[in-house]
């Protein structure tokens, strides 16, 4: 199975360009741009993409990949950062840009072959993204242009003898609205791949790697009930069977009914060996008075791990500690060259140094939507598959402010109304997320005739398919009404709900 290698700069969209080619069912990798040649050899791609960054390719200290992967006699495919990385090391000239490209641009293809064959006769314009402050100048020997916009003469470029190209724009992103068929002509055309890499070999290539690092040792799995803890707790099943052991922790912070649904499906429905620990005590005296979100999820990220631990020591010798951590989770966790990251997650950035267990994270590099296909391939049923999102650290991440008991409660109240009224309307399944928040204020309000001080609860929908960007859901008024209502109604302490209509980016899905 061929598979395509993309060397990472530090760009938001990375992982988007290896979504992109897994749609197209062909097998890729991402690695950090420092991967040496070396192993680059070792993992014998059919072709080479090298992604965008923040950086600019002049700067002293810029994040070079090694010039020699262009003497590798492979297709190479440089995005933004990466074209002008590409060109750079070439022999080319790239500059800060007289006017700077960021947003739609109208894109003129010149050359309809290679990259942009398939499209009509030339000069044809198309919708592009574009987000550079430098501009390729100069292009090396053997390059030509493929592709202008209105600030950039090398929008795209192509060698003329050597398999190697390169956009200013990216492909990767929906905006881009021949995206798809670059890449496309890229992997099929220039690279010769074959859409061969499906779940089912995912499942099949994945549980040899577990059943070849795990050995005859034990695995205790880290089990929320959620979609990605659920559907690796069936890989890791498939692959070992009774050499593992599922822990759920109550830690206080999930929804009404929610621990003893979700142990009474795993306990009743699967084969899988449970064991589940009621920790809510714990988690709440360690986050009473805390208000930094980072904070927050430090304490719950440690204290799940700290729980393992001591769960994993009753079972006797216990190796591996498997997490559904998903690609999303990694890169917001995860900084780039020193800079702050978004957030750390629970199962990511806020692991300790030193832990007893080695982690078995077999969705790393997936996404969401991605998962859930695996899920239904292992045969988990689609109640379980298509719950919406739940974050790990649950609540305590939705309570702006102090983590209380009585805090807890009302959100609780609000929340439970927002996901009845989702379901009884049909808006649950057509969203990708849908919760309340509780604010760390208090409005004035009025309610039977005399002035009351009570809280704010915000409501969240939004619309995605990665997690990695997100929209607000256009919900009807009538249901937004029907919520707001039952909500002030039902839900002593709270007086005001008020709806968020923010995207991602700039503001996240989760409000911490």
């Amino acid at each position: 199975m061929k598979k395509i290698l993309i060397l990472d700069f530090g760009s938001q969209t990375t992982q988007l360009i290896a979504r992109r080619i897994r749609e197209q069912k062909v097998y890729c990798e991402i690695h950090p741009y420092t991967t040496s040649l070396d192993k680059i050899k070792g993992l014998a791609p059919a072709g080479i993409i090298l992604s965008g960054g923040p950086a600019s390719v002049y700067d002293p200290d810029a994040p070079l990949s090694d010039p020699a992967i262009f003497e590798l006699g492979l297709p190479v495919m440089g995005i933004c950062y990466g074209a002008q990385l590409m060109i750079q090391q070439l022999g080319g000239k790239v500059e800060k840009a007289e006017k700077r490209e960021f947003g739609k641009a109208d894109l003129t293809v010149q050359f309809t072959a290679g990259i942009f064959a398939g499209l009509e006769t030339s000069p044809i314009h198309h919708q592009v993204w574009m987000s550079h402050g430098d501009r390729i100048e100069v292009a090396p020997e053997g390059f030509e242009a493929t592709a202008t916009s209105g600030h950039s003469p090398f929008a795209a470029l192509r060698h003329k003898d050597k398999p190697f190209v390169a956009v200013q724009f990216h492909p990767e992103v929906a905006h881009t609205l021949i995206g798809t068929d670059i890449l496309r002509n890229f992997i099929f055309g220039l690279c010769d791949c074959q859409p061969d890499w499906t779940m089912h070999s995912f499942i099949e290539s994945t549980v040899a790697a577990i059943r070849h690092k795990v050995g005859t040792n034990k695995v205790i799995c880290a089990l929320s009930g959620g979609v990605d803890s659920s559907v690796t707790a069936a890989l890791i099943h498939k692959a070992i069977g009774t050499q593992l052991t599922c822990i759920y922790v109550n830690n206080g912070l999930m929804r009404i009914g929610e621990s003893e649904s979700i142990l009474r499906f795993f306990k009743e429905k699967s084969k899988l060996k449970v064991i589940d620990v009621e920790a809510t005590d714990y988690f709440l005296d360690q986050l009473a008075g805390v208000i930094d979100p980072e904070i927050k999820r430090k304490i719950i990220g440690l204290g799940f791990i700290k729980i393992f631990e001591e769960e994993a020591g009753k079972l006797g010798e216990v190796n591996y500690l498997a997490q559904g951590t998903l690609y999303p989770d990694v890169i917001e966790s995860v900084s780039f060259r020193g800079e702050a990251p978004i957030k750390s997650h629970h199962n990511v950035g806020c692991l300790p140094e030193i832990m007893k267990l080695d982690l078995i994270e077999p969705l790393r590099e997936l996404f969401k939507d991605e998962v859930r296909e695996l899920g239904l391939e292992l045969g988990l049923p689609e109640e379980a598959i298509h719950r919406q999102p739940f974050p790990g650290p649950g609540l305590g991440i939705r309570i702006m402010g102090e983590v209380s008991r009585e805090r807890l409660e009302i959100l609780r109240l609000a929340d439970v109304i927002v996901l009845e009224e989702m379901k009884k309307s049909g808006w649950y399944r057509k969203v990708w997320q849908s919760f309340a928040v509780l604010l760390p204020i208090q409005t004035v309000g009025v309610m039977g005739d005399g002035r009351t001080y009570e809280n704010v609860i915000a409501l969240r929908a939004v619309d995605s398919k990665d997690a990695m960007t997100a929209d607000w859901s256009k919900l009807p008024y009538e249901l937004l009404g029907a919520i707001s209502s039952r909500i002030i109604n039902e839900v002593r302490g709270v007086n005001r709900v008020v709806f968020d209509i923010s995207s991602k980016p700039p503001a996240t899905i989760e409000w911490e």
